[in-house]
């Protein structure tokens, strides 16, 4: 049975005990599918992993098409205000435990 098309692990987790994965996220159907762990003590560092996030992306789109880092980033962060501002679609989290894992 074929399941989905996931990423690679990153190559400095590799054999550490002490990583812990925080986030999955899957493109279904249009859409999109997480899964995650609370992780952090507080929430603004899920902040700090969005910022790390985007700029990761922004640098992929910078060395995979005609976009600059900038340009990449100022899309990201602009649908991002957007998107906090009016919700296209707020979605639903369901903890683990309703899920029968």
């Amino acid at each position: 049975m074929a399941g989905p098309k996931e990423q690679p692990l990153p190559p400095d987790v590799m054999g550490r005990d002490d990583a812990t994965e925080v986030l999955r996220a899957f493109v279904l159907d249009g859409g999109l599918s997480i899964a995650f762990t609370r992780a952090f003590e507080e929430p603004d560092m899920w902040g700090l992993l969005l910022v790390d996030v985007a700029r990761h992306a922004a640098r992929a789109y910078a060395r995979e098409s005609a976009y600059t880092e900038e340009e990449a980033l100022t899309r990201i962060v602009d649908m991002f205000e957007a998107e906090i501002a009016r919700p296209t679609d707020t979605g639903s989290t369901t903890p683990r435990s309703q899920q029968g894992h």
